[in-house]
């Protein structure tokens, strides 16, 4: 019924492409416009219910102290390299005017004072940890309110008057805090286009024709459009995380691409067997677009199976980008064919043109049998040949290149077990970012612990001597090198203290230093009595996310798994083949992990992606990639298994549809890795680490996929499986609605003839 649906619905689009075309158009124009309208800046929220960190927020919040909203610091150190705040007036005098002027900027609700507490004494600047003890560097951090008070003109404001002031004043001015990560403009712009000419590169290698090239792009761009725009007016309503629209248009223009290449590259066979454009078009669509449909809706379901983590930030931005994904699907099935039947028969002349060179140089060496055979569409294009001898070769010695892939891909994976989840700071930015510059300049003269640190929110609950034994007790433990003063809310009691670790946010040891407050700390210190404390701030928040990531990700492995195998199982008929799917993925998702544990963790490798140092792997993105990965390695499965189906009903040979439907299929799905790879690795050069851990991940993971998985293994296992890989028992057949893929006679229509299904075992 599906292929007879995107049969009709390929059909009409070809014979009527320029409405299609005129409905995409209006559908990108409102959904920028709403955009602009309604939508809403991209910001990063780490509230997440029940966590410590999140109780911690809000008893800050009800203190009213203003620590619960945004902060920024502006570090200052003078021009002079001999010179220090303690003995130079005009440094003095330009710190003086500095803390002025920020202080006066829009929604600031306050600044820290280091010019007033060097005029009290240099000890009374030191111990308020606002100037150095050599006197060089000071701080000047700024509070903000609440992030939903504010936008990216608040950032903007205050880097514009970085910008002015050091052309005025005799200081070196760098800046940081969380406004900068909250408010600054993603990675992407560059990579996206990098990526979209990369992809049309290999376009134009793979068909050997701008037009045929161009499609698949336009397409691309067009679904990019609508789906971005629409995630943009998604936040007008609700906090959608920075890294959307990034990972977003990473996956759009991958699996964008890749789909239309199915579709392209099945219409480009109906056209060289004689059929009209638009029924080429249209039973494109039926064939290819069916596991395009399937891939594409499990590659939606992994992504928003990722709300079992119970991360809100991780749900809506699991939601954005299915949404572009979605939207890359009905692009597949309307707008491609429309932009097929507008292109007409140029695709089949262009070609016949790129095949002209070959066949020259085939009369010349080949003999007209031979020949005839490649002419002739039912023996499979010309090169399949070579992708048909290397299969063939595999499934001949199915025993060793199973075992051997499968060692090969194990091995990778071992790594994982070293796999430590934080997230990096500052210091792992490029040394021409302003945050990197100011986090160097904060850890050189105040220690490392103070670009990260934790807040104590403590409830005395009428117990007067509860806090003295707090801070004595915070005070002592290994792990803090310093305790600033004690701020009491008089009206509700709450007392904030703001503590510095002896280890940077993203070190090991800083989560270890916030398990031990929770754990032994604050319990011993507060007692059994009524009075409560807990451990927030942003390394404390991103630490509990991380905790709570690592604990839902077998929940949700687990729920992925089910899901995809009950879809495969639907699509195929088979018990074996969707199991078999199921742990090959595991294995190239779990080699893509190692990998990134040894360039990232251990920094194998990290120059080459611009990594300055080595950087734990970002709490939510194993949870974010697994997601991805195991829906995109899906739409291989699907699309080569499609095809070794309906061999599989046309000869009832098992060894022979594996080597035909794997040889068929090759050359489109190594065109589609590669463009995969292309489009993510553009995205490894990116400044920020988490972009530059999503495009390697999903790099790795697709080439792992595209090579090792679909040339190698899959049909070494699939020859060792036999006729078992169709085995489905009889009554789970009659329970499950729909027909296999490779059923319907829609692709038979177009040569004459019907499939030959011959018995399968039960």
């Amino acid at each position: 019924m599906l292929s007879k649906a995107l049969l009709r619905l390929g059909a009409s689009a070809a014979r009527h492409p320029w409405r299609v075309i005129a409905a995409w158009l209006v559908a990108a124009t409102l959904a920028v416009l709403a955009a602009v309208a309604f939508g809403g800046r991209h910001a990063d929220s780490m509230t997440v219910p029940g966590l410590d960190s999140q109780r911690a927020a809000e008893l800050i919040e009800r203190a009213g102290t203003g620590q619960e909203g945004m902060t920024a610091q502006v570090v200052v150190t003078p021009l002079d390299g001999a010179a220090t705040f303690f003995d130079h007036d005009s440094a003095r005098t330009a710190l003086t005017r500095l803390q002025t002027e920020v202080k006066r900027l829009p929604h600031v609700l306050g600044t820290s004072d280091p010019a007033g507490a060097l005029d009290a004494g240099g000890d009374t600047a030191v111990r308020g940890g606002l100037v150095s003890v050599d006197g060089r560097i000071a701080v000047v951090r700024v509070q903000y309110p609440d992030q939903s008070r504010l936008s990216a003109e608040d950032l903007d404001a205050l880097v514009d008057l970085g910008d002015r002031l050091r052309a005025e004043l005799p200081l070196r001015i760098e800046m940081g805090g969380s406004l900068f990560y909250a408010f600054s403009d993603p990675d992407g712009g560059a990579s996206e286009l990098i990526g979209l000419l990369a992809a049309a590169a290999i376009l134009f290698l793979a068909f050997g024709s701008l037009v045929a090239a161009a499609l698949p792009i336009g397409m691309a761009v067009f679904g990019l459009t609508v789906g971005v725009a629409t995630m943009t007016v998604l936040a007008g309503v609700t906090d959608v995380p920075t890294f959307a629209p990034v990972l977003g248009s990473m996956v759009g223009l991958g699996v964008g691409i890749d789909y239309a290449l199915f579709v392209l590259a099945r219409h480009r066979e109906y056209l060289a067997r004689g059929l009209d454009p638009r029924e080429a078009a249209g039973r494109a669509v039926a064939t290819a677009g069916r596991p395009v449909v399937f891939a594409g809706g499990t590659v939606v379901v992994s992504i928003l199976g990722l709300a079992v983590a119970n991360v809100p930030f991780m749900t809506v931005g699991g939601l954005a980008v299915s949404i572009v994904v979605l939207t890359m699907v009905v692009a597949s099935v309307t707008l491609l064919p429309a932009f097929l039947g507008a292109a007409g028969p140029r695709l089949a002349r262009a070609g016949r043109i790129g095949r002209i060179g070959r066949i020259g140089r085939a009369l010349q060496t080949r003999k007209p049998g031979r020949l005839a055979r490649r002419r002739d569409p039912a023996a499979g294009p010309a090169h399949a040949a070579g992708w048909r001898r290397w299969i063939g070769h595999v499934s001949r010695h199915p025993v060793p290149y199973a075992v051997g892939a499968a060692g090969l891909l194990l091995t990778a994976t071992l790594p994982v077990l070293g796999l430590r989840v934080g997230l990096p700071d500052d210091g792992s930015l490029p040394h021409g970012r302003t945050e990197r510059r100011a986090y160097d300049l904060v850890a050189e003269g105040f220690g490392p612990g103070t670009n990260g640190p934790l807040v104590i929110a403590a409830d005395p609950a009428g117990d007067p001597g509860v806090l003295d034994r707090l801070v004595g007790a915070v005070a002592a433990d290994p792990g803090i090198a310093s305790v600033a003063p004690t701020h009491i809310d008089r009206a509700t009691g709450i007392a904030t203290l703001v503590v510095f670790p002896t280890t940077s946010p993203q070190d090991k040891a800083t989560a270890d230093t916030i398990a031990r407050l929770r754990t032994d700390v604050l319990p011993t210190a507060i007692g059994h009595g009524p009075a409560r404390a807990h451990v927030g701030g942003a390394a404390a928040s991103l630490s509990d996310v991380g905790q709570r990531t690592s604990q839902r990700l077998p929940v949700f492995v687990a729920a992925v798994l089910a899901v995809s195998f009950l879809l495969l199982m639907l699509v195929f008929r088979s018990i074996l083949v969707p199991l078999k799917a199921v742990l090959l993925n595991l294995l190239s998702i779990g080699a893509a992990y190692g990998i990134m544990v040894a360039v990232f963790q251990w920094g194998w490798g990290g120059a080459l992606i611009g990594l300055e140092a080595t950087v734990p792997i970002v709490s939510f993105i194993p949870m974010f990639l697994f997601a991805i990965l195991f829906g995109l390695s899906m739409d291989y499965e699907v699309f080569l298994l499609s095809r070794v189906r309906e061999e599989y009903l046309r000869t009832g040979d098992n060894g022979t549809a594996i080597v035909e439907g794997v040889s068929r299929t090759a050359r489109i799905i190594t065109s589609a890795a590669l463009i995969m790879v292309a489009v993510f690795l553009s995205f490894a050069v990116a400044d920020d680490p988490s972009t530059k851990m999503f495009g390697l991940g999903l790099a790795t993971a697709i080439l792992i996929d595209a090579t090792v998985v679909r040339m190698v293994l899959v049909p070494a296992t699939m020859t060792l499986l036999g006729r078992t890989n169709w085995w489905l028992p009889k009554w789970l057949d009659r329970m499950l609605p729909g027909g296999p893929v490779g059923t319907d006679d829609t692709d038979a229509g177009s040569t004459g003839e019907a499939p030959r299904p011959r018995p399968v075992d039960r």
